[in-house]
């Protein structure tokens, strides 16, 4: 019952933080604090219980599982389990969850009931998406998240924006997902018809689809529903449409979860069904995806070196960073797939401190355009030191925790693919060039405004120090991570080393 309370706490609690608004501004603030905690501490005493390091590499570790029936008819249960890769996630849920309500402490002053019920919400169907193994649910859970992410841009967003400006991109953002996610459901249905046909029972579960005889005319139709629905929300160039605009017009708590949690059940989705469910025909599309990766590299970086608004910026630095994990999904490796899991929890990490930073000087100066800013660094204590450090984790300095990932994952990409590699390195050029581009538009050069500002309180500063000690913890000590999510990581190199690999020129080896 752990897993089923993992999902309805959140849940739960957004209904409490609703009907809490009644009792004062402050009760739905703590009730979500509390809840999110709560979450955050259960993931942490199951990983602390857990031993992963006893299966070793290739060997699926399921912790904990539970079942019932739902919809016997159709074959459709209610089947939750979790492995080392959904206990990080969850446990990344919780803490950037815990994130999301502090840097909202101030700045959400309007319907605060509502808002925490729509985040604690969204929160509650990604915990859902990493937990569920039928695929029903998992579509149910995936979909679940896009009503709530609409309401948070629409009615929270940029508050130096026109309402219609905030609504277009909630609309966008929900079109592009609600659109790709249709096609995932068509897969998911082709899927539990063609068992059906085969075997004359409906199944959704997971296990039972990954043996199921899909015919060869039909299996790369099915893999690409789902690889659309995972690279919208990735997000892939050319897919990626909707990302500069949602980030730019959420709320500080939306861009936390937008970049910190959201992408990444993209990533997951790849790792758990995309890959394991179509091997075959993964392996067969690789070149095609790592091609994907690589101009999602270089055209997020390019792209955010000519941004003048500092969220939007940062959200090009996501896109850029996402092509290495969707390359290193479809080498093949371990490692590089190893590498992938510590990138995305990297990435939450500095993306997320990226973004709280940006409220915080969006509160001080109310202007996130970075060319009335200027010569901050003597004028704001505390914030600029803070900025370096998480623009040098983007960056990938040794030491924190990006690097550890995208060395693992050009490390082990190299083995079967050393042209993406090479190519993929122009990728960490640009990232130097935007990340000292918005150290310069932002602290540095003439100043455009006289006078002291205000330094951090406790609150900013109890999470940008916490963020910051988890960026440097992964980088000098990634092993636990890398234990915990040894068994999914090898279960994907086996199913592509199961087939004849094809590099990025089509030659077989």
């Amino acid at each position: 019952m752990i897993l089923v309370w993992l999902i309805l706490i959140p849940f739960l609690g957004g209904l409490l933080c609703w009907q809490a608004d009644r009792w004062g501004h402050h009760a739905p603030r703590w009730i979500a604090l509390a809840t999110m905690l709560f979450v955050l501490g259960i993931s942490l005493w199951v990983w602390v219980t857990s031993d992963f390091a006893l299966p070793g590499s290739g060997q699926d570790h399921w912790v904990l599982e539970w079942r019932t029936g739902w919809i016997p008819r159709f074959g459709i249960d209610v089947h939750l389990a979790m492995d080392g890769l959904s206990l990080i996630l969850v446990a990344l849920t919780g803490f950037l969850g815990t994130l999301a309500v502090l840097c909202s402490w101030h700045e959400i002053s309007d319907r605060i009931g509502f808002f925490h019920l729509n985040l604690l919400w969204i929160l509650g169907g990604v915990v859902g998406v990493f937990l569920s193994l039928d695929l029903f649910v998992f579509f149910l859970f995936w979909e679940m998240m896009l009503v709530p992410m609409y309401f948070l841009i629409a009615l929270w967003g940029h508050s130096g924006s026109a309402g219609q400006t905030r609504i277009r991109a909630a609309t966008r953002f929900f079109i592009y997902t609600q659109a790709s996610g249709l096609l995932m459901l068509v897969a998911i249905l082709a899927l539990a018809y063609i068992h059906f046909g085969n075997t004359g029972e409906w199944s959704f579960n997971y296990f039972v689809l990954r043996e199921a005889e899909i015919p060869d005319a039909i299996a790369p139709w099915l893999m690409l529903g789902f690889f659309v629905a995972f690279a919208v929300k990735l997000p892939v160039v050319p897919l990626h449409g909707w990302l500069p605009d949602a980030h730019t017009q959420a709320p500080t708590a939306g861009s936390v979860d937008l970049a910190g949690i959201l992408l990444k059940t993209a990533a997951y989705g790849m790792l758990r069904f995309g890959v394991p469910l179509f091997p075959a025909e993964s392996q067969a599309f690789a070149p095609v995806a790592m091609a994907l990766g690589l101009f999602s590299i270089v055209y997020g970086a390019v792209l955010a070196c000519g941004q003048q608004d500092m969220k939007r910026l940062i959200a090009y630095t996501s896109i850029s960073h996402m092509g290495f994990v969707l390359i290193a999904i479809y080498s093949g490796s371990e490692l590089a797939v190893q590498g992938a899991i510590v990138l995305m929890v990297a990435h939450a990490f500095s993306s997320a401190g990226l973004f709280i930073l940006s409220g915080q000087i969006y509160e001080r100066l109310h202007t996130r355009d970075m060319r009335l800013m200027g010569g901050l660094w003597g004028r704001l204590p505390i914030l600029p030191g803070l900025t370096l450090c998480f623009v040098a984790a983007s960056l990938g300095m040794p030491a924190t925790a990006n690097f550890v990932g995208e060395f693992m994952i050009m490390f082990g990409t190299f083995q079967t693919a050393p042209v993406v590699v090479i190519i993929a390195s122009s990728g960490l050029v640009l990232s130097a060039i935007y990340s000292l581009l918005l150290m310069q538009r932002v602290y540095f050069g003439p100043v455009y405004r006289q006078g002291a500002l205000p330094g951090p309180d406790w609150r900013e500063y109890f999470m940008m120090l916490v963020l910051l000690a988890l960026v440097l913890l992964v980088g000098l000590y990634p092993q636990p991570l890398l234990d915990t999510t040894a068994g999914l990581s090898g279960t994907i190199a086996d199913l592509f080393a199961g087939i004849s690999p094809v590099d990025v020129f089509g030659e077989v080896r």
